[in-house]
């Protein structure tokens, strides 16, 4: 079989690789469509994302969807032939964040696509997979594989989302509006949200933005109103950061009102960050993590089967698999894409 192989910064090549062959409680998966997240950017053209670096040949990809081709002994409740998409998270289920309901902090994780181990737990950009049976969530058979890839994104927004707590009637800043940032503009929304501002650099992403629902939309050039917003302790009662940037940070810790809360969705750039912690304390600021997601993949995956969730004006662009490293370059050029999905057929 073929897989999308990084074996450098700005180099993937497709390689024939063995084909994987399910065991016992497996199945094997035949990928047919898979998006390229913020985490395979970094990858890709820096060789590490946050903290984690590459540090063998790796094939990248963890929001992917396809069709069950075969599976193992034991396996139940899944037929051949079925739409799924895939979890690239496996827990073991045993240790204490595990059993505290937190899985998503496993300290046994395998999650597909991530570099966080060595060796790497090489990723889905591949024609085919060998996954556990609770990682495959069926989709009904009218739901096109290139959306149902879209529920491993739309989880961490979910996840995001309910950790802020009750949105209803609040004033809601989202900063960074990449595809995970209109992710959780629209399940703010959904949410109750009372106004949604969004902030970005770029102004085909605010566009999207407000397709989605944004009321306001400020470009992140605009000291002046990021400095309106800092006036009389802050403005907003919920803060989500999602640009992964020192800057976006900043902008979120100063226009949150006191006693507001903050959740960072983005992945900061490795090691120490300059943060103006000083805020945290004085304005009484909750400042909470969000990473990644736990029992929220279900339930994204039927919100897309169910059309919930306007997914539409994020899929910009799809490439065939032989085509990795321009559909790279694309999704790393703002101006032109939002998400970039590859297909694999």
């Amino acid at each position: 079989m073929l897989a999308a192989v990084l074996h450098e910064p700005k180099l993937i090549r497709i390689d024939e690789v063995e084909p994987p062959e399910p065991g016992a409680g497996q199945v094997r998966v035949r990928v047919r469509a898979g998006g390229i997240c913020g985490s395979d950017l970094s990858y890709y053209f820096k060789g590490k994302s946050g903290d984690f670096a590459v540090r063998e040949p790796f094939v990248l990809g963890h929001e992917v969807a396809g069709e069950i081709e075969s599976f193992g002994e034991g396996v139940t409740g899944l037929q051949v032939g079925q739409r799924v998409a895939v979890n690239p998270g496996l827990t073991c289920g045993t240790c204490r964040y595990c059993a505290s309901g937190m899985p998503n902090h496993c300290l046994n994780m395998r999650f597909m696509g991530s570099a966080s181990t060595f060796p790497h737990t090489q990723g889905m950009f591949r024609q085919f997979i060998v996954v556990t049976a609770r990682q495959c969530v069926p989709v009904s058979a009218g739901v096109d594989f290139t959306r149902a890839s879209m529920a491993e994104p739309l989880a961490v927004a979910l996840h995001a989302v309910k950790l802020a707590g009750s949105l209803v009637g609040a004033r809601v800043l989202l900063v960074g509006c990449g595809p995970i940032g209109c992710l959780l503009l629209s399940v703010a929304r959904h949410a109750g949200a009372h106004t949604l501002t969004a902030i970005d650099l770029s102004s085909r992403a605010l566009q999207i933005a407000q397709t989605l629902g944004a009321d306001e939309t400020v470009d992140a050039a605009d000291s002046a109103t990021i400095a309106r917003w800092a006036e009389q302790r802050g403005t907003f009662d919920v803060v989500i950061e999602a640009s992964g940037s020192p800057a976006g940070l900043d902008t979120a810790l100063r226009s949150v009102r006191a006693g507001g809360t903050v959740i960072q969705v983005g992945n900061l750039p490795a090691g120490q960050s300059p943060v103006a912690a000083n805020l945290v304390m004085a304005k009484e600021i909750r400042y909470q993590g969000s990473f990644r997601f736990t029992d929220e993949y279900a339930v994204a995956a039927d919100a897309i089967a169910l059309g919930r969730i306007d997914l539409q004006p994020l899929m910009t662009h799809a490439f065939d698999m032989a085509d990795a490293n321009h559909a790279f370059e694309v999704a790393h050029d703002r101006s032109q894409s939002m998400k970039v999905h590859l297909r694999f057929d």
